[in-house]
């Protein structure tokens, strides 16, 4: 039976996140295994999966918002509210090369798609040009394009659909028709993907998330893309031939002789438009496979560069960096498979922990736990946590979600994780208060069951509460909020709505000791008043006996203030 054409609108751009998410959680093993450009590191398969995953879950937390009322309407969202979530998840989740150049291949067709703020849907002409922004905003965000790479494949799927007939599914299919000539064309562009016999690999990732633009609109699912033949053999496109040295390339943009620098950076930035142009001028003369993408505030850059702190210095001359992620090229791990290094032999057991904010990442740090750090309105994907067990490098490991939010984000990973060989368990730790008293009692002496269950014990015997600002007007469990109100949540549910923090705090706190307790913990954040924490711990001292108060700085960590009651 012939497939209803879907129109491109907010539920199919929902679908179409879901089915490249799938298709190159299939694919992914592949492609890293045919990444020989820019850098010989396999990951590119991994750090497309993670940038989708991001912009997938970024569309789903829209449509969350609407089918529980807190958008403040009902129904669907508009097709620019899911392209802008789409793009923006892309942007901040963005890893490595490909994965940076792909999230402005999503931003392009967001600024066509949601030009019209109120359209329902898009036409295929409104394809056809998202399509063309795409790959040309694409090009404009490298420093020095190379041909041979998903560059090209994103550009011949935009030339493809010029003066294409019919609905956006016809137009997604030429895409992906063209996309499909171009990469298979890619070993006779690039001297590196020829020697080694493979095709580009962002490339064949951005082929997957075609087809699945196309399984979205037709309801068809497109030929498989890795029975695409190379240019350079007349056959399939293959693995590489392990008896052939590929050339570490420094970039996608320096010659297929030289071994590149030493260090890939990336990180978010915060910064004005006139700051980022003087910040690509520094970077490009620092290194190479320089890639900045974003706008409106908000940018992400990446650069492979041999002095990572100056890198990273020039994006705070520009403005504020976070989420920074310095990987070394010659690292212990599994980019350098075969490098003729030992492998770094495994501890028995670590923790790993999702913190808020900088400064409980330092004390868990302190603590032995290897972190993954969840900066407001920016949750980590399952494949950040993943990345995190493998970093951590051990037999057995206590993973700490600390946010019920992140349940199913975890539980992902630590069945990932599983499947690799290490040992996982999960404590469904609710809030970073639990993960501290889960962590004063870890002893990796025990057995690994006895540790969990002292671990599990602990932080179930941790009540947790935050303080924070409402930001709109809402409906909760203790009545309804206005923009710029204190909040005062206990256990998830507001409890207290005030208009003081140091006031509000203290209701929470006296309402969590009535119950009884030991010890207070409390997490101040960078915003917080100075005298808060002064104020709850003499009110601690005056009430409540034999209750002792411990205080910690979190830094940037969202809620104004953390409280934990064992």
């Amino acid at each position: 039976m012939a497939q209803v054409p879907q129109p491109l609108d907010a539920l199919a751009v929902r679908t179409w996140c879901s089915l490249a998410l799938q298709a190159l959680g299939r694919a992914r093993e592949e492609i890293d295994a045919i990444n020989v450009y820019p850098v010989a590191d396999g990951d590119t398969g991994t750090n497309l999966y993670l940038t989708v995953e991001s912009a997938a879950a970024a569309v789903e937390a829209v449509f969350a918002g609407y089918e529980t009322g807190a958008a403040g309407s009902e129904g669907r969202p508009a097709l620019a509210d899911a392209v802008r979530a789409m793009a923006h998840g892309a942007l901040i989740g963005a890893r490595g090369n490909s994965g940076t150049i792909l999230a402005q291949l999503l931003r392009g067709m967001a600024q066509v798609l949601a030009a019209d703020g109120e359209t329902a849907h898009a036409d295929a002409q409104g394809l056809r040009l998202a399509l063309r922004q795409a790959a040309d905003s694409a090009r404009q965000a490298v420093a020095h394009p190379v041909e041979g790479t998903v560059l090209s494949v994103a550009s011949a799927a935009a030339d493809a659909v010029t003066g294409t007939e019919g609905d956006c599914g016809s137009v997604a299919r030429a895409a992906y028709e063209g996309a499909r000539a171009a990469l298979a064309a890619t070993p006779g562009q690039l001297a590196v993907l020829e020697r080694a016999g493979v095709v580009d690999a962002g490339g064949r990732g951005l082929v997957a998330v075609l087809a699945a633009l196309v399984e979205t609109l037709t309801g068809e699912t497109p030929r498989v893309a890795v029975e695409e033949p190379a240019a350079a053999s007349g056959g399939r496109a293959r693995l590489p031939d392990p008896r052939i040295t590929v050339p570490r390339q420094g970039s996608g943009d320096c010659s297929a002789d030289g071994g590149g620098p030493a260090y890939e950076v990336i990180y978010l930035l915060e910064a004005e438009d006139t700051a980022v142009a003087r910040l690509r001028e520094r970077l490009d003369a620092l290194g190479d496979s320089l890639v900045v993408v974003g706008g409106d505030g908000l940018w992400n850059v990446h650069v492979h560069a041999d002095d990572a702190g100056a890198a990273v210095e020039a994006g705070i001359e520009a403005g504020r960096p976070h989420r920074i992620r310095i990987t070394h090229f010659g690292a212990d791990d599994a980019h350098t498979a075969g490098a003729g290094r030992p492998p770094r032999e495994r501890v028995q057991r670590a923790v790993v922990a999702v913190v808020p904010g900088e400064g409980l990442a330092g004390l868990y740090q302190e603590a032995g736990a290897t972190t993954v750090l969840a900066r407001p309105g920016e949750p980590p994907a399952s494949g950040e946590l993943v990345e995190a067990v493998r970093r951590a490098h051990a037999r057995e490991v206590v993973l700490l979600p600390n946010d019920a939010d992140l349940r199913h984000t975890a539980a992902a990973a630590a069945e990932q994780a599983r499947t690799e060989g290490v040992r996982v368990a999960l404590i469904p730790t609710r809030s970073a208060v639990q993960g501290i008293a889960a962590l004063a009692v870890h002893e990796p002496e025990r057995r690994f069951d006895e540790d969990v269950v002292a671990m599990t014990s602990a932080a179930g015997a941790t009540r947790y509460a935050e303080v924070t600002v409402a930001a709109e007007r809402s409906w909760t469990m203790a009545g309804i909020c206005q923009a710029g109100d204190v909040l005062g949540l206990i256990d998830g549910d507001v409890a207290v709505i005030g208009s003081d923090v140091t006031v509000t705090a203290e209701t929470v706190l006296d309402r969590m000791l009535a119950a009884g307790g030991e010890m207070v913990t409390l997490v101040l954040a960078d915003e917080a008043p100075e005298a808060v924490a002064e104020h709850l711990e003499a009110r601690v001292r005056e009430s409540y006996l034999a209750v002792d108060t411990v205080v910690y700085r979190g830094g940037r960590q969202g809620p104004l203030l953390l409280i934990g009651v064992e």
